[in-house]
């Protein structure tokens, strides 16, 4: 087992506005932990800590996936997420980097929580890898570099799209406070997309490293680990 350590961070909201379940998306946690798992050690946080909530539709739509039904039933995950730390038990300094997983929780909590825009502050001034997948990207809005600046601003950058989010049916300001894709924008990042809805698309702009959708998870894992390699 390598030295290098990963911060996997979950949300803890387990539903949208309109009141209806949400929270961490199945795929984007599990196929970047196996890409990563035998290379790095691996934690997981959330902002309440232990067992953040799963979104039930994901565990439907990957019941055939492979490494989706392989996480729900690893012993390794299960005592991971019954020992996931709150954000105010984690430092950056622990960690080589950061991933924030999917699904439209963390546009709901970790977009706005203090605790962790502090961590990524730290993450990214210190020069370590801060990476997000499909609305993981939401849970970096609130980051900035030293000189203040939104750590989008100037960088290619990627994450759920418009046009995802209303075949989704879950648009802002219904289902949730607002639009990943024309945030990302507002706040200077140069948006990229698949050619078409729903398709594989990962960007690395320097330490930043975001995917689209659940189609990008293996993608960002592996990109997380050529950057710590």
């Amino acid at each position: 087992m390598s030295q290098m350590r990963v911060l996997f961070v979950f949300t803890s909201a387990d539903k949208l506005l309109d009141g209806r379940p949400t929270g961490w998306y199945l795929p984007e946690a599990a196929h970047p932990f196996y890409v990563l798992r035998d290379h790095v050690t691996i934690d997981f946080a959330s902002p309440a800590g232990a067992n953040p909530p799963l979104d039930m539709e994901s565990v439907e739509q990957f019941k055939e996936d492979e490494d989706s039904t392989k996480f729900l039933n690893d012993t390794e995950v299960k005592s991971k997420m019954d020992t996931a730390k709150s954000l105010n038990q984690v430092s950056a300094a622990d960690y080589d980097a950061i991933f924030y997983v999917g699904g439209h929780g963390p546009m709901l909590d970790l977009a706005t929580d203090p605790l962790n825009i502090k961590l990524i502050n730290e993450f990214w001034r210190s020069g370590k890898v801060v990476a997000a997948v499909c609305h993981g990207p939401g849970a970096l809005v609130g980051a900035s570099d030293e000189q203040g600046h939104p750590i989008f601003k100037g960088r290619k950058a990627t994450g759920f799209s418009n046009a995802e989010e209303e075949q989704a049916g879950k648009t802002a300001p219904k289902s949730i406070p607002f639009m990943l894709e024309d945030r990302i924008v507002e706040l200077g990042g140069n948006y990229q997309k698949a050619s078409q809805a729903w398709g594989a698309c990962v960007q690395q702009d320097g330490k930043l490293i975001t995917g689209q959708n659940p189609a990008s998870a293996k993608g960002v894992g592996e990109a997380i680990l050529k950057a710590l390699s």
